[in-house]
């Protein structure tokens, strides 16, 4: 097992876990973190927030939650924090990931500390009380965009895998090529990327017979971030018979997290729930 992977072993062993613990994923002064302020929504190091769900309702599903920003900064709170809550009222375990970006750091730092934590949360399934074969990512908008790498990009190290059993698509920036959300492109991969590079990170061209089943929701007045994305990805899910469920609603703007003001719009994550339990993914 590699270092960093045992720190994370160790700090989860070593202190009783609380509600919304913030956990390290790299060991301190680790090669590659630049000095500077680390505040809530541009981490100059990766941690990972954890929500358990209470012991009598947990049903030994997890998420690992990307926040969006595009990839210049977090919204931990309505699409970190909310969602987390929102998981543990059903039973679900979240671990928020406050992943490294632009300016600072660009591709591939933020695909590296979302894989590192999909593996960290496997390696200490037993502790958490999850089971390691019902480890799902989500992600929002640039987020989306690195849920969606990490469920077509991934790889195992020391016996941990880095692929997710499932995947939660909101919003997201999917495509570098087409309908592209260019500040999200920019901060990642940089002004003038190399065009292999730009179709290697084009999320719908990576999907394979191991992408892992997908929800995906978008609006049709999300002018941010357009439906396009989300419909080509669900294009290349059917390609690959990839268990896929994609809700494109007419109103909404980008960005809105849980909808809780939206009264139709707010109905997704109803529906994610119904999609989770199709799969089994909250049996107890």
């Amino acid at each position: 097992m590699n270092k960093p992977l045992l720190f994370l072993t160790a700090i989860a062993l070593l202190a009783p876990l609380v509600r919304a613990e913030r956990v390290k994923l790299l060991p301190a002064g680790a090669p590659g973190i630049v000095a500077g302020e680390d505040k809530e929504n541009d981490p100059t190091e990766p941690t990972i927030d954890v929500y358990l769900a209470p012991k009598q309702t947990a049903c030994g599903a997890a998420v690992v939650v990307l926040p969006g920003g595009g990839y210049g900064s977090l919204a931990m709170e309505h699409e970190g924090k909310q969602i987390a809550e929102f998981f543990n009222s059903h039973g679900v375990a979240a671990f928020v990931t406050r992943y490294r970006h632009a300016k600072r750091y660009q591709h591939p730092i933020p695909m590296q500390d979302a894989q590192r934590a999909i593996r960290f949360v496997r390696a200490n399934a037993q502790r958490f009380g999850i089971a390691p074969d019902r480890i799902g990512v989500m992600g929002f908008s640039a987020g989306g965009h690195l849920a969606a790498t990490v469920s077509t990009q991934f790889a195992t190290e020391n016996g941990v895998s880095s692929r997710p059993d499932f995947s939660i698509l909101c919003y997201p920036v999917i495509s570098f090529l087409e309908f592209t959300h260019q500040g999200s492109r920019r901060n990642l991969l940089g002004d003038n990327p190399p065009p292999e590079l730009v179709r290697k990170m084009s999320a719908e061209l990576q999907v394979g017979d191991q992408t892992p089943p997908t929800f995906l929701f978008h609006t049709d007045e999300d002018k941010g971030v357009l439906s396009e994305n989300s419909i080509l990805y669900y294009r290349a899910l059917r390609q690959h018979k990839i268990p896929a469920e994609l809700h494109v609603y007419r109103a909404g703007r980008h960005g809105v997290g849980l909808a809780k003001d939206h009264p139709q719009l707010s109905t997704w994550g109803a529906l994610l729930i119904n999609w989770m339990d199709g799969l089994g993914l909250r049996r107890k």
